[in-house]
């Protein structure tokens, strides 16, 4: 039995059947048609202005021929008109890159704003969870500025308050899908703002040939292949260390021996040495001429070098103490550079117990002590797991080639690298489309970049070894 209600709430009871429960209709507040019509007024426009304001290029092309026509009808409008778009067009023709910075770019934005992104905007944010349907109501993050480039589109987001930046790295596969783009990257540009970066295409497919060799002596940082944004890929050298991990097939001899082809010029000066240890002998044992004495092959003579590597730093590093605190390469006192092909096979897989603790006491000496004396060290291995390299964290800079397991990502660029976009995990093991194809995670950024490394051939090796000699050009 229902208790009978005081007063008028009894007629406030909805019950569609007698076994429902019943149901209070909750209190209906009618909103002025006035301030309804304000409201949207305001948004109209201030989106006009905002619209106006970023993209004025495309705002001026759309209502310049309406404005000109409804004033002064079709022909005089054609006729103003006729002079701007011919020039428009010539310099697109006569000079495409700049136009496509000016001009170009600035109307694909446009465009993809309003075909693309504002109007999968609200679907999107729905569906991956990122906004949220309250009540009858939508709270979405909100759309900002969006930028193209030559490769990709570039968004930035302000992100609903108690939001955190890995809810929207967790959601990467459902953004791409949602706005029809392979991959999507998460950035932070500033608090409670992120940059989503949506390719278009891969300006990466194409493999690289070999650089050309530099004209002069340089210490770096050296050009060793290309960046997604088709800027060089420039690698420091001096003062770092860089590990470099990828599966069988990947590309780790791209990075070695493009970056002793940079060091050429240099190496020829007596200005750099490369103290090269190839335990597999199938890697740098082609350019053995240019080592000057300093290979090694077996486990015994990769641990002698090494010994002997510290024992140079340790002296240079009693020379230069109370004198200088950074080494400066000198014919009579040049930058070591140690290259580890498969670093791996010494340090896990070695049977020899002694060799393999010599070896990695080498190893860790010189990446703790050897930046700031001139030696540094480039070793590159398969299996990034701790028990196979457990003084990964030792080197700076970091480079992921192909990978086998999307765990390993993190494990070789750091916690939260893949979450990032550094999908290593994903590259083709074709070596047309992913030879060489990583992502590089410097020390000075904790964003990681994707890159390619330029390819060198053998019959680049031989013209190298060929040209040049330890001590002088041949």
């Amino acid at each position: 039995m229902f208790r009978k209600l005081p007063g008028d709430e009894a007629r406030n009871l909805v019950s569609t059947t007698p076994d429902t429960a019943v149901v209070f209709r909750p209190a209906v507040v009618k909103t002025p048609a006035i301030l309804t019509i304000l409201t949207w007024a305001w948004r109209m426009i201030s989106s006009l202005v905002r619209t106006t304001w970023r993209h004025p290029i495309a705002a001026f092309l759309t209502t310049a021929p309406i404005v000109l026509t409804a004033l002064y009808g079709w022909r005089v409008a054609l006729l103003l008109l006729a002079p701007p778009l011919t020039g428009l067009i010539a310099w697109a023709l006569l000079d495409r890159p700049t136009f496509a910075r000016h001009v170009g770019y600035r109307l694909l934005a446009w465009w993809r704003l309003i075909w693309v992104y504002r109007r999968h905007w609200q679907p999107t944010m729905i569906v991956s969870g990122l906004g949220r349907h309250l009540r009858g109501r939508d709270y979405l993050p909100k759309l900002g500025k969006i930028t193209c480039t030559s490769w990709a589109d570039q968004v930035t987001a302000r992100m609903l308050n108690g939001q955190a930046v890995k809810d929207w790295s967790d959601r990467t596969d459902h953004l791409a899908h949602g706005f029809g783009a392979t991959t999507c990257r998460v950035a932070v540009l500033k608090s409670g703002r992120v940059l989503l970066t949506f390719p278009r295409h891969d300006p990466l497919a194409v493999p690289l040939p070999a650089l050309a060799i530099p004209a002069a002596p340089t210490l770096g940082p050296v050009e060793i292949g290309k960046r997604e944004d088709g800027t060089p890929w420039l690698l420091k050298i001096l003062g770092t260390h860089i590990l470099i991990s990828g599966a069988t097939g990947a590309g780790k001899g791209s990075i070695i021996w493009s970056v002793i082809r940079a060091l050429l010029p240099a190496l020829a000066a007596g200005l750099v040495q490369v103290w090269a240890l190839d335990p597999k002998l199938m890697e740098l044992s082609y350019g053995k001429p240019l080592f000057g004495g300093h290979y090694a092959a077996t486990p015994e003579a990769c641990a002698d070098l090494l010994d002997a590597a510290v024992t140079l730093m340790q002296e240079r590093a009693a020379r230069l103490a109370g004198v200088q605190r950074t080494h400066t390469p000198t014919e009579q006192d040049p930058f070591v550079l140690v290259v580890v092909d498969e670093v791996a096979f010494l340090t896990a897989y070695q049977q020899d117990r002694d060799l393999k603790r010599r070896i990695s006491a080498a190893l860790a000496t010189l990446t703790t002590q050897g930046r700031a004396v001139g030696v540094g060290v480039m070793a590159a291995l398969q299996d990034p797991r701790k028990e196979v390299m457990n003084i990964r964290n030792l080197f700076p800079d970091k480079i992921a080639l192909r990978l086998d397991e999307s765990e390993q990502v993190d494990m070789v660029l750091g916690d939260g690298a893949r979450d990032r976009g550094a999908l290593a995990d994903q590259i083709s093991s074709t070596p047309e489309l992913g030879a060489g194809v990583g992502y590089v995670r410097l020390e000075t950024s904790p964003d990681p970049v994707r890159v390619r490394a330029a390819f060198v051939s053998d019959a680049d090796i031989h013209a190298m070894v060929a040209t040049f000699t330890v001590g002088g050009a041949a």
